[in-house]
């Protein structure tokens, strides 16, 4: 079967869970990634991958959302995307011309619409659907939020034929075909022994906005060393070691770290439970990371922060409760990536228009005498 396979490029949480199960579907299927920004930059050097548009936050100059250059940035990609333009253009073109029998989508919006306008069944897999797809389990502070945030996905998205969530928390489905599994652990995780650390490992997704002074020197007055990810600084400035991406050290990192302080991506929160890391969480505006949050907080295995009011005592106060939070991780810790496998191989067949053969079969049928094969462009 060709499947296409879109994957939001606002941050790397998306790719690394759409990598996680990637390799399966391609031993099995024809798989076409669609991308942009984060995503297409780790997805394009692993797998075949079209460039196209991303939604995604513009920061002001105190490292938040900024409501006014989000929505001029966006103005462009979202005329694009309700109305048509280039880029939905492209992304119709290439499923007509790849035959694409089938669509999965960790929240890209492109490749959802094009599907809903030429009639091809669609998956949706990601962690985003749980506020949409799930029954309202929002505090009540972010309810609202969190209503508005659901109605506005679902008229974004639709409602595809199968939804599957990765989550680190559970949730009650409020939609038939859909299923909900643990946080999808990377081999690359799997391999990786935890140590009992002695630094504090920091990341943020968009650090050229979110890194500001005050969270700098609340970690230059550490009692600890800190190693920080995700920032355009490199190398050692007193306790802090300013790490360049890497996917292997990274997960080194993690893996011996003593707590770890974050954005509240899904993906990141899954594996540092995995590792038994306790995780103070000082989220993006977005609603999504709020929520993640205060799961952390509900669960017992780590501390909500606000990051633009965080000091060392924040840091200590956390660290000070670093036992309990211990002590709740392996009633969390979970790997649903074989169950998120088994699951999407199921949802490919119940909705495959085509009989499912293996590459091995579709070399075979379509070989042919030498003389007659001719090169197909991608």
């Amino acid at each position: 079967m060709r499947i296409a396979y879109g994957v939001m490029g606002y941050g790397r949480g998306h790719a690394m869970r759409s990598g996680a199960v990637l390799p399966s579907l391609m031993a099995e299927h024809e798989v076409t990634v669609f991308a942009g920004g984060d995503a297409y930059d780790v997805l394009a050097p692993q797998f075949p991958t079209v460039r196209i548009p991303i939604i995604g936050y513009a920061y002001n100059e105190r490292g938040g959302h900024s409501t006014s250059r989000t929505l001029s940035r966006n103005f462009s990609p979202m005329a694009d995307l309700l109305f048509g333009g280039a880029g939905s253009a492209l992304v119709e073109k290439e499923f007509r011309e790849r035959g694409i029998d089938l669509v999965i989508s960790d929240s890209e919006a492109w490749t959802h619409r094009a599907a809903q306008k030429l009639k091809i069944p669609r998956i949706s897999y990601d962690h985003v659907g749980i506020i949409a797809y799930c029954k309202p389990h929002f505090p009540p502070d972010l309810r609202l939020l969190g209503m508005r945030d659901a109605i506005g996905y679902r008229a974004l998205m639709g409602i595809p034929e199968r939804i599957l969530i990765s989550s680190f928390y559970p949730a009650q489905p409020a939609y038939p075909n859909m299923h909900i599994v643990g946080p999808m652990l990377r081999p690359e995780v799997l391999k990786v022994q935890p140590r009992d650390g002695k630094f504090l490992m920091a990341y943020f997704n968009k650090g050229e906005h979110q890194y500001l002074p005050h969270i700098d020197r609340a970690l230059r007055l550490l009692d600890l060393p800190v190693v920080v990810y995700g920032t355009p600084f490199r190398g050692q400035s007193e306790n802090i070691d300013f790490r360049a991406p890497s996917n292997e050290g990274f997960i080194r990192d993690l893996a011996g770290c003593k707590a770890v302080l974050s954005t509240a991506g899904n993906q990141l929160i899954g594996e540092a439970i995995h590792f038994s890391k306790p995780i103070l969480a000082v989220p993006e505006e977005a609603f999504e990371q709020r929520l993640n949050a205060y799961m952390i907080e509900r669960m017992g295995v780590g501390m909500r922060g606000d990051r633009h009011r965080l000091t060392p005592s924040d840091i200590d106060r956390f660290m000070g409760n670093y036992d309990y939070y211990r002590s709740n991780m392996g009633e969390h810790a979970g790997d649903g990536r074989a169950e998120a496998t088994e699951t999407l191989h199921r949802y490919v067949n119940e909705l495959g228009r085509k009989p499912v053969r293996s590459k091995r079969a579709r070399k075979q049928r379509n070989a042919g005498p030498a003389d007659e094969r001719v090169p197909v462009g991608v």
